[in-house]
């Protein structure tokens, strides 16, 4: 009798426990996707509060995706080391004092510089709390709670553009950070007194933080040559000098790489032709979502253009945030049915036909004729999304799931980081051209937001390329709501999906090809990007 209650009293402690991680962690990724998403919306009222011009302030979207892709593979091999929630912690806390830097800022640099800290603090609140969750439970319970959590990332990403509207005309835009340093405050009060501490004794101590320096200078210099490459010249010696030293920082990361005992990128793995060609979907998805919701916001809101209010341009954004949202958990079971490389080359084709008629803008469009191209990209982005993201986790053993996860979740930063630097500085080179030849301010801006939008069809335009050249069969997920979850969050973070670890898993028979799903049971645990078990 006394064992049984020391048992029911164990299993109650830990069923706290696992609610508790659950809660902090699906707070927590809320409100830093949030957060991200919402800050686009920002810029022009931090540009008229600080006097910082927008092309200025778009270092504080580029740049808070350049340290995260620097930083979300080590910060998940810092927690397995030194202790995930000692590490979930740090980067709530440098979340909170971030968000409290930029809310007293006065200048764009203030802004600019919290965001890079906050690059770092997004990417290790979402790398740990994914680990947290995967060893806080098991089983049926542990998939439900990482569903949960995607579903939280979501949602977060989605409302964000609106929330930072609604804030803006409401609290001025230093509301948003006050709240999210308030919530980031409650999340690791919870997590000091609830969570308790794991690590992986079984990982080798050893991590690369010259990789994780050297993938920032990789980036930092080709993304301000990009960006001033409009001032500069792109045949420039300051242009091309970026240019170069971001080469031979990229060439010294793949030296670095070959060496170290546990690398940040195992480039065993680039010779998976579908990982690769998964992870530039991947990458393109990304950055393209990213460079136009950087697009919409600023010419939603300018006054020779649509001329919309904080509110009103978040709450326009809502065709594009939440389409995505809603069609991807309906996309793993149609890719179980159809194939992944057909649903990727479908939503990458109504990708670029949305921003082929967006190339077509002109001065006098209303909000109306958007409507259409925006639902057509939301709609092949959550198409593309999910099977991406799946597969990027199918094509390789089990062993090598968090492993691939971590590239997928790298290139996500990169790729935004860098399509959103060449859409800024498309749009403004170009709508300072047409302005400097006579045109009037209104058809300066649709000149610019176009040519940015013929820019994004190419790139998605190369993601139906690589559907049909790269991405070959591989075994689909389920279509479980585990997978919808997983296909929610594509777009924000790679959660692998019941086909995860797939290649390692024989066929179940003749009927079992290798688009068929795994069976029942037969799905590893969730691992944090970059986590080598």
């Amino acid at each position: 009798m006394g064992d049984a209650s020391a048992g029911s009293a164990a299993a109650g402690t830990t069923a706290r426990g696992a609610r508790s991680v659950l809660i902090a962690t699906c707070l927590s990724t809320l409100v830093v996707n949030a957060n991200t998403s919402a800050v686009s919306i920002l810029l022009p009222a931090i540009s008229a509060d600080t006097g910082t011009s927008v092309d200025t302030l778009q270092w504080a979207v580029t740049g808070y995706s350049l340290v995260g892709a620097a930083v979300i593979i080590t910060a998940g091999s810092l927690g397995d080391v030194f202790g995930r929630k000692r590490v979930f912690q740090l980067g709530l806390l440098l979340f909170v004092l971030s968000c409290v830097l930029i809310a007293l800022s006065q200048d764009g640099t203030g802004v600019i510089v919290g965001r890079l800290i906050q690059g770092a603090a997004g990417s290790t609140i979402l790398a740990c709390g994914l680990s947290l969750l995967s060893v806080a439970g098991d089983g049926e319970d542990q998939l439900r709670s990482v569903s949960l959590w995607g579903a939280a990332a979501a949602v977060g990403a989605a409302a964000g553009p609106l929330l930072g509207g609604v804030l803006v005309d409401l609290t001025g835009w230093q509301g948003l950070f006050w709240i999210d340093a308030g919530v980031g405050v409650v999340c690791m009060l919870m997590t000091y007194f609830t969570v308790a501490e794991s690590k992986d004794p079984d990982r080798p101590r050893s991590i690369d933080y010259l990789g994780t320096v050297l993938v920032a200078l990789t980036l930092a210099p080709l993304i301000l040559g990009v960006s001033k490459s409009g001032d500069w010249g792109w045949l420039s010696a300051a242009t091309i000098g970026c240019l170069a030293i971001s080469v031979v920082a990229g060439w010294l990361f793949v030296v670095v790489e070959k060496r170290v005992a546990v690398p940040l990128l195992d480039l065993a793995l680039l010779r998976n032709r579908i990982l690769v060609g998964a992870t530039l979907a991947i990458l393109i998805g990304a950055g393209t979502i990213n460079g136009l919701m950087y697009l919409l916001s600023l010419y939603f809101q300018d006054p020779a253009a649509l001329g919309f209010s904080s509110f009103q341009a978040g709450l326009a954004t809502l065709p594009a945030t939440v389409g995505l949202v809603v069609v991807a958990p309906m996309v793993p079971r149609l890719t179980k049915k159809v194939g992944g490389r057909q649903v990727i080359g479908v939503g990458f084709l109504l990708t670029t036909a949305g921003f082929v008629i967006v190339g077509f803008v002109q001065a006098g469009w209303g909000y109306g004729a958007f409507l259409l191209p925006l639902l057509a990209i939301a709609v092949g982005m959550g198409l593309s999304n999910g099977p991406s993201s799946s597969a990027a986790t199918a094509v390789v053993p089990e062993e090598q799931v968090g492993a691939a996860s971590g590239v997928s979740n790298m290139a996500r930063y990169v790729g935004a980081a860098v399509a959103t630097a060449i859409a800024a500085t498309v749009y403004a080179s170009v709508g300072a051209d047409r302005t400097d030849a006579g045109a009037s301010p209104s058809d300066a801006l649709a000149s610019g937001l176009a040519a940015a939008a013929w820019v994004m069809a190419v790139l998605s335009a190369l993601g139906i390329l690589l559907a049909v050249v790269a991405i070959r069969r591989h075994r689909a997920a389920q279509g479980t709501v585990q997978d919808s979850a997983a296909a929610a969050a594509a777009h924000l973070i790679t959660i692998p999906t019941s086909a995860a670890g797939a290649a390692s898993r024989p066929a179940a028979g003749p009927a079992a090809g290798p688009a068929a799903g795994p069976v029942a049971g037969d799905r590893p645990a969730p691992t944090a990007p970059g986590d080598p078990s």
